[in-house]
């Protein structure tokens, strides 16, 4: 009593209340920073830093705090006075809760603030310092989350019953429980310089635990920095391979609305902070906050989100919280980087999926660039990167894990080693690689284990190839092939030497013995085993055998510049009737139906920015982000060597780029060119590839009758224009069907020297009439003109294609309706 009356007459000596804790997501567990914790009725609070904490304290009476943040529902606790205690928060989602846009006399303030920012990106973005370099430390989180009660009855389930009842105490104590199935860290030294523009990064250390990850040796590469990295600077940055636009982009008035709420001190910044919204919500933009410093209209804090109402297939949201910092140089660098992948439930009581990301950046060291020989691997691992004992993750660790994570590993180690969980993680495993994984070797590929037609009937096919396990520098492989209509076996044997891995460099040896369709090149459609495979199925109208035999050696020189070189021996064997002349074509010659030839092809690839990952013993494309790819290949061909009835010289030129159109979308355009220099018969010329299915494909030309056109030089422009939801969005109830306009367009411009027309026989050596192919005429290009509507029902596209040219000819169809699926975001 007489404590309470001596408080009340000096409150300066009274108790402090204080109270510090965390707030987090309820449903995925992830820190909400930024967020505003005040005592309830006194305008004493704190902002949470980057990982969610807080720390207040007060000496006035009071009993609640409360907790708030833009997108989610406030929530208050009971606090005891005079006392320190820790009190975290979860908070709900607010999914009904939308943001009212407020209209105003006179200017938007938050305007002129924008105009200021861009005016100074120059100055703040990262990208004018001519290097930088840091140290990061990267962590990934995949889970499995909305357990209803009506997946966890399931029969598969109820096996891993067990792990499911603790794992409600993952998210938090009133958290929406979650399933954990991967995690992992790494330890990276991350190098930029411009002029040239080139990054790479070195992973020196990494952790992995994951329900189906064995050697880790590709995700390890994955899950680097370099893959979780957003500069807001850019006008436009590409998440999931779409294209969203920044809040800061030079144009961002005519896609944002924004309102000016609080200027405050982040740090020792005094920031602007700005709400911002799309002005069409099915537009690929973020709703969210971002927070402007006053002395250099810097980025300081963004928190951005994109929500389900977005054009995009499969994601609840994404979210992307980054804090940067200022540079000796003026330039701001991001410290902290926060990704949040929410993936949608596939049916009604089916769980969805969180993927997690994590990256903190320190030790930033700017404009010493280092040579350029020291940027030719992108990503590179340390040998020993997946050695270092657990004991010193403690040390290696920009911060400590917290309690919940480290339950993580524990769950997961648990649920790995259930039976059915790996039972389901094998078959996952062959439905993606398309093999099944038998110790040392690989059994398959499966695609094309049985097929059927018109030639062979059906055909059966079983093979293998060994795997890293058996050794890391020699890769066996062979198939056996049997058609039940042709009584023929078919057979494929290789050999491949790996001879180096920093520059990588392979020796190929190979024999096969199959049926080949003319015009379908299976080199070129390797790395497409899903269409390779269809072609397999169906009407072969030029169907031909061959023997083949192939060496070849490949070796990347410099980055991003690949050098080949092939030698080749094969036959043709028709299995339609064709007969053609020898060269020079001479009255009364005497017609042949088959040939052999032997090749060399030297080929120069180019991709000045192209990332790759080595997936074991092989490596896998990630594509190229601004530069095009280039491909140069010469073939020369010798008569009299090994049989070869033909001396002939080829040249092949092909360019391929991806190109960013802004609020367009995205573009893709397609040129090529080949010219023979020699007269021979039409099977070693360029025969197009016609389409007459139904089925739409982008690497065919699609009203084009199959052997319509063959020629011996040619130039092609093959064009396809994706414009998302650029039209459609802003047409009401139609955006929200979320359905995506298209355009293509294919021109190719080719012809047939007549000394190559007169080697065409009338008739086969049997005297059977010879089925032959047309060619251009006068210089005339085709051309064929598309427009479709894609993502009908997320999965069906549907291509009106108009034919411009050669509606003269025999069969031509003047137009079509194609039909494809493709499953994307």
């Amino acid at each position: 009593m007489l404590a309470a009356l001596w408080a009340n007459i000096f409150p300066t000596l009274a108790q402090e209340t204080i109270v510090q804790g965390k707030v987090t997501d309820a449903a995925s567990g992830d820190p909400i920073p930024f967020a505003n914790v005040v005592f309830k009725g006194t305008s004493i609070g704190a902002t949470t830093d980057f990982d969610g904490n807080f720390l207040i304290k007060t000496q006035n009476p009071t009993d609640t705090v409360v907790a708030s943040y833009i997108g989610y529902k406030s929530r208050s606790k009971v606090v005891k006075r005079g006392v320190q205690q820790t009190i975290n928060f979860q908070l709900m989602e607010d999914v009904t809760n939308l943001q009212e846009v407020v209209v105003k006399a006179g200017e938007n303030p938050a305007f002129e603030i924008l105009r200021k920012v861009v005016r100074n990106k120059n100055s703040n973005d990262k990208r004018k310092l001519t290097a930088y370099e840091y140290d990061t430390y990267t962590k990934i989180e995949i889970d499995v989350d909305n357990l209803s009660e009506k997946f966890r009855e399931r029969k598969i389930v109820k096996k891993i019953t067990q792990v499911l009842d603790s794992v409600e105490r993952i998210a938090g104590e009133d958290g929406k429980p979650i399933l954990p199935l991967f995690i992992t860290e790494s330890i990276s030294k991350v190098y930029y310089r411009d002029n040239p523009s080139l990054k790479k990064e070195h992973i020196l250390k990494t952790k992995i635990s994951g329900v189906g990850v064995e050697d880790g040796t590709t995700v390890t590469q994955m899950i680097g920095s370099s893959f979780q990295e957003y500069n807001f600077y850019q006008n436009w940055l590409n998440i999931l391979t779409k294209e969203f636009v920044s809040p800061i982009a030079d144009g961002w008035r005519i896609y944002y609305d924004y309102d000016l709420t609080d200027s405050l001190y982040v740090g020792n910044d005094y920031c602007y902070r700005l709400d911002f919204f799309p002005r069409s919500p099915q537009d690929l933009a973020f709703s969210g906050t971002i927070w402007i410093t006053k002395e250099d209209y810097a980025l300081k804090q963004i928190d951005a989100t994109m929500g389900k109402q977005a054009n995009l297939n499969f994601i609840d949201k994404i979210r992307i919280q980054q804090e940067l910092t200022k540079t000796d140089l003026g330039a701001w660098v991001p410290i902290k980087n926060r990704v949040l992948i929410d993936v949608e439930q596939v049916g009604k009581y089916s769980p969805g999926m969180l993927a997690k990301f994590y990256t903190s950046n320190k030790n930033i060291v700017t404009n010493k660039p280092l040579d350029v020989v020291f940027y030719e691997r992108s990503i590179e691992m340390a040998e020993d990167a997946q050695l270092e004992p657990e004991k010193s993750w403690d040390s290696l660790r920009h911060e400590p894990l917290s309690e919940t994570e480290r339950n993580v590993y524990k769950m997961i180690d648990t649920l790995r080693n259930i039976p059915i969980v790996k039972t389901y993680t094998d078959i996952i495993k062959v439905l993606v690689n398309g093999y099944y994984s038998v110790n040392k070797v690989d059994v398959g590929p499966y695609l094309s284990f049985i097929t059927w037609n018109n030639i062979e009937g059906w055909r059966v096919q079983g093979g293998f190839k060994t795997n890293y396990q058996f050794s890391k520098k020699w890769v066996f492989q062979g198939q056996l092939a049997y058609g039940f209509n042709d009584d023929r076996v078919k057979y494929l044997a290789s050999v491949q030497r790996i001879l180096s891995r920093q520059r990588w460099t392979t020796l190929t040896f190979r024999a096969r013995r199959d049926l080949g369709r003319l015009g379908v090149d299976d080199e070129n459609l390797a790395d497409n085993p899903i269409f390779l495979a269809a072609t397999r199925w169906g009407y072969f109208r030029r169907g031909y055998y061959s023997d083949e035999y192939r060496v070849s050696l490949q070796r990347e020189i410099f980055k991003g510049y690949t050098q080949r070189i092939s030698f080749r021996n094969w036959n043709f064997e028709p299995t339609y009737d064709f007969g053609f002349f020898k060269p020079p074509a001479e009255a009364g010659a005497q017609v042949f139906n088959r040939f052999n030839t032997s090749e060399v092809s030297i080929e120069s690839r180019y991709a000045r920015d192209e990332v790759f990952l080595q997936n074991d013993n092989d490596r896998i494309s990630l594509g190229t982000s601004q530069w095009p790819v280039i491909t140069l290949k010469y073939t020369h061909g010798f008569n009299g060597v090994i049989g070869s009835d033909f001396d002939y010289d080829k040249l092949r030129f092909n360019l391929t780029k991806r190109i960013k159109t802004g609020p367009l979308g995205v573009g893709y355009v397609t040129l090529t060119g080949e010219y023979v220099f020699n007269a021979l018969p039409y099977p070693l010329l360029t025969l197009h590839l016609g389409n007459q299915s139904p089925i739409y494909s982008s690497i065919t030309y699609n009203l084009m009758n199959f052997g319509e056109f063959v020629s011996d030089r040619y130039a092609s422009v093959q064009y396809r224009q994706y414009l998302e939801g650029f039209l459609l969005n802003r047409i009401p109830l139609l955006n929200k069907l979320k359905w995506r306009l298209l355009a293509t367009s294919n021109v190719i411009v080719g012809g047939m020297r007549q000394s190559n027309r007169d080697l065409i026989s009338q008739y086969s050596p049997t005297g059977a009439e010879t089925l032959t192919a047309g060619y251009f005429k006068n210089g005339k290009p085709y051309i064929e003109l598309g427009y479709g509507v894609e993502n009908i029902f997320k999965f069906l596209r549907v291509d009106f294609i108009h034919r411009v040219s050669y509606l003269e000819n025999e069969n031509a169809r003047k137009f079509g309706i194609l039909f494809s699926a493709h499953f994307q975001l």
